[in-house]
């Protein structure tokens, strides 16, 4: 049989926190800076505070709201020949991390900054992996415009992978472009919305605030349907209550304040149910995201977003660690087992560590082997006559043949690749053995194996009027000024055209 999930609440105690954030979202709200979003929200029965933004939301059109969201969804590359369902009953894996650093041990404090360069390579590597499915801006290149960096990741994304991808919802012009960049990729605003080939980020920042930058990118991944993470990063102690139920109170509110918005800005928008929460370490105020308490914060999540019936996010392979040693290698493991052991549809952060700060492309690899180690586990051990053996246990045991073994067998040459996972970084070989290879540690071991994966990567055939398009799309995003985009965004008093807009150049 499969193994059973964690679960860290009783059905009374979901009951316990669904009731209590029914009346966080009604007696307090939902802070909302962007004043449209409000009349929005407003129009639809909630009620808003002039004076402090606050948007108070009733019970009965969360509720209402809620069950709109989609319990599942396809998620395509940008030329739909990959693609890979996320549902409530499955687990996916990927990457995300916010890295302006990279993993380099030529370098005095074996990090350097990273470059256009590493972003390619990391979406290049992840095309080629088995279990990993999706990359993001994982890699935030430090050589491009900041106001750029979404029109060069979307453009290489196109140009270096067959799977999906995965951006901020960093403002509405921002994310316009991504829309009008992948709806070039694939074929036009209908194919896109229909087969959708975009992961959202709706950042909130807890406790209880929906920034208006993020409600300006959020809207337009609604109106385009491309599937949005709510991802609060809540720190128990210091941006949340100190006790993991009170954090997943916020928690749920803050999901739950996002899956209004989001239905009331296109019915039918879907969306994962998130967290990157987290504690904070109280010996030093610092977050500790490898922390033990973020897998069973993850681990409540599985169980509310199962409760309200719709995918979850949450992260795995995370560790605060600050090089690649021992302390770097149990969190990961640990965080990556309980958020896929409590049934989180969508495990993410593969590929970084220093709480997600640094990327290293050799993480990247072992991470795919870590999770090969886990989806063999979550399968369990399957119980029928065929695996008992009983016969070949029979043949085996009473064989007149000197040193007669089950290798070869028929039977372990049916069964060996369903019942062990072979993994590909980890060595098991004889010392003798490995040190004629080479002597090398698991990370020299992955840094080889990515060279000639990179070496050996053949990227898609993207048409040449595709591409041109892009092009000539890049480098209308590289003319804009930061001034342009904060007007844009309705950061300044100044106007800007609505992003999207003929007078925009959309």
């Amino acid at each position: 049989m499969r193994m059973n999930q964690i679960k860290v609440f009783s059905q009374d105690e979901l009951e316990e926190i669904h009731s209590a954030t029914l009346k966080l979202l009604s007696n307090v709200g939902i802070k909302i800076d962007c004043k449209k979003t409000q009349k929005l929200l407003e129009d639809h029965g909630c009620e808003v505070d002039n004076e402090t933004d606050f948007v108070r939301m009733p019970e009965s059109l969360v509720m209402e709201m809620v069950k709109k969201v989609p319990k599942s969804f396809t998620l395509n590359g940008p030329d739909g020949s990959f693609s890979f369902e996320v549902n409530t009953k499955t687990t996916q894996f990927a990457t995300i991390g916010t890295p302006v650093k990279i993993y380099d041990p030529s370098k005095k404090k074996g990090v350097r900054k990273t470059v256009l360069n590493d972003t390619i390579n990391q979406i290049r590597l992840v095309d080629t992996l088995e279990h990993i499915n999706c990359s993001h801006v994982d890699v935030w290149p430090n050589d491009v415009k900041y106001t750029a960096l979404h029109g060069h990741a979307m453009y290489q994304w196109v140009k270096n992978t067959r799977k999906p991808y995965g951006l901020g919802c960093y403002g509405g012009l921002p994310s316009q472009d991504m829309m009008n960049m992948a709806s070039i990729a694939c074929g036009g605003d209908e194919e896109l919305i229909q087969n959708p080939r975009l992961v959202g980020f709706f950042s909130t920042t807890s406790p209880l605030h929906f920034p208006k930058i993020m409600t300006n990118g959020f809207e337009v991944f609604a109106k385009y349907k491309q599937p949005t993470i709510v991802a609060p990063e809540a720190l128990a102690g210091s941006s949340a209550p100190v006790t993991l139920a009170g954090l997943l109170t916020q928690t749920n509110a803050e999901n739950l304040g996002g899956a209004v918005l989001a239905q009331i800005y296109n019915p039918g928008a879907r969306l994962f149910y998130g967290t990157v929460s987290h504690i904070t370490d109280m010996k030093t105020g610092n977050s500790a995201m490898g922390s033990i308490e973020t897998g069973l914060i993850t681990a409540g999540v599985a169980q509310l977003a199962d409760f309200y019936g719709y995918p979850s996010r949450g992260p795995g392979c995370v560790s605060d660690s600050k090089i690649l040693d021992l302390q770097n290698g149990f969190e990961r493991l640990q965080t990556l087992i309980l958020a896929a052991q409590a049934g989180i549809n969508y495990i993410t952060c593969a590929g970084t560590y220093e709480a997600t700060l640094v990327e290293a492309l050799e993480l990247l690899l072992i991470d795919d082997d870590l999770v090969g180690m886990v989806k063999r586990a979550l399968e369990g051990i399957k119980v029928n006559e065929d695996t008992i053996a009983l016969d070949v246990i029979e043949k085996v045991a009473t064989s007149e043949k000197k040193g007669a073994t089950f290798l070869g067998e028929m039977h372990t040459l049916k069964n060996m690749k369903k019942s062990l996972y072979m993994p590909n970084t980890v060595d098991r070989n004889r010392r003798s053995t490995w040190w004629k290879k080479g002597g090398m540690d698991i990370i020299q071991r992955a840094g080889k194996e990515i060279e000639e994966i990179l070496r050996n990567h053949k990227r898609p055939d993207v048409p040449e009027e595709i591409e041109s398009k892009l092009q000539k799309y890049l480098e209308k995003i590289e003319s804009r000024t930061l001034k342009y985009y904060m007007e844009a965004e309705g950061l300044t008093s100044a106007a800007a055209p609505v992003p999207g807009s003929d007078t925009e150049g959309g």
